[in-house]
């Protein structure tokens, strides 16, 4: 099947379109369509994976159920019965990708949650002498390491550019003290049950972001849950500190990307079909070990 790279849902207003996702307001609440966009250093490439949006909308689905006892989320329903009952006209192009969901005003805070010393977290490591976010870590930790408790480790949320990172403190002048104990608090707890989960069919949880917003009844959880877009997923039979690890994410798709010649500027570049497929293995594999089968079509 081809990917979906756009919408058009004929009748209602037009969507606010992200990377990745389009979002519909339909009055009382919002479609979140999930395309088969994928995007790298902070581009959207030319095409997409094939499947890719019914993979990210479905696992977040999964997750959002699994961990609704920890705190309120924004998932009304996933239904194709209930999206295609706020379309004028069948639109049988958001089956499996689309969410209906409460309306909420994003925090304008990313909540992080890592259990291991990679990726950027590394990097901060190495340049302030030990020291992540203001914390103290043991000395002579090397990349992929596990810390020694999940950390909280919050980001800016940029509007261009890349994300930054910022201390606790910076979280609570810009939300307020409980908003940014509550957020921190559910961050920890909902990676420490996803990890735990992740652990049973062989995958490190590694680290993820998630994403908390404002409504009228107090902060619930929105955007994506889990997913390999925002979360590290790393094979326990293939870890091995000391260097980076495989993940089942966009990782291959990265590193063909630093060897193909791309300038790393917009417009992304068109990929090849063995990067297509083995991108698209990589998302399949976390779906099917976490929610324990196939992605049903």
């Amino acid at each position: 099947m081809p990917e979906l790279l756009h919408t058009a849902v004929f009748g209602l207003p037009p969507a606010r379109i992200g990377k990745v996702r389009e979002v519909i307001d339909v009055g009382d609440a919002v479609l979140i369509i999930a395309t088969d966009r994928i995007s790298a250093f902070d581009c959207v490439m030319a095409n997409g994976i094939p499947d890719k949006g019914c993979l990210l909308t479905q696992m977040s689905k999964y997750w959002f159920e699994s961990l609704a006892d920890v705190c309120p989320h924004h998932v009304i329903s996933v239904d194709f019965a209930d999206i295609q009952a706020r379309c004028p006209r069948p639109q049988s192009e958001l089956k499996g990708r689309t969410t209906l969901a409460k309306k909420a005003k994003p925090l304008p805070v990313e909540c992080v949650a890592r259990g291991y010393l990679a990726g950027s977290l590394f990097k901060e490591y190495q340049t302030e002498g030990g020291k992540v976010h203001g914390l103290d870590l043991p000395d002579g930790m090397v990349n992929s390491q596990i810390l020694p408790e999940p950390i909280f480790s919050p980001a800016t949320k940029a509007e261009t550019g890349h994300d930054e990172n910022i201390s606790f403190a910076g979280v609570e002048n810009r939300i307020g003290k409980e908003n940014a104990a509550l957020v921190r608090d559910w961050t920890l707890e909902l990676y420490k049950r996803a990890a735990a989960r992740a652990a049973e069919v062989g995958l490190i949880l590694a680290d993820t972001k998630f994403e908390f917003g404002e409504t009228e009844d107090g902060l619930i959880w929105i955007d994506e849950a889990l997913t390999p877009d925002s979360s590290r997923y790393w094979d326990i039979e293939r870890y091995s500190p000391g260097k980076s690890q495989p993940s089942f994410d966009k990782q291959y798709l990265r590193d063909w990307l630093e060897t193909s010649g791309w300038s790393k500027t917009p417009p992304g570049p068109v990929l090849p079909p063995d990067v297509v497929a083995e991108t698209g293995n990589k998302y399949r594999e976390a779906y099917r070990r976490i929610v324990g089968h196939d992605l049903v079509s």
